[in-house]
């Protein structure tokens, strides 16, 4: 399994007040077996059940709010 760490700057607020990251599908593969996983404040990981949604050759991953964390997927 591989991971990409993410921080709360990289999410854009979306016209549906939602904040989200992209990625491609170059980067991440296809979108199957994706985890999405929040750091908490003892930088831990904790899995989360974000909104994924996929468009053309991106992957969108919506939350409520930008948070620091990592997506752990297969390529």
């Amino acid at each position: 399994m591989l991971n990409r760490n993410f921080t709360k700057a990289e999410f854009i607020l979306n016209n549906e007040n939602q904040y989200q990251l992209e990625f491609s599908i170059k980067e991440i593969g296809q979108g199957s077996n994706l985890t999405v996983e929040r750091k908490n404040e003892n930088g831990e990981y904790e899995t989360i059940q974000a909104m994924i949604t996929r468009l053309n050759d991106q992957i969108f991953i919506k939350w409520s709010e930008p948070f620091d964390g990592r997506l752990i997927f297969e390529k």
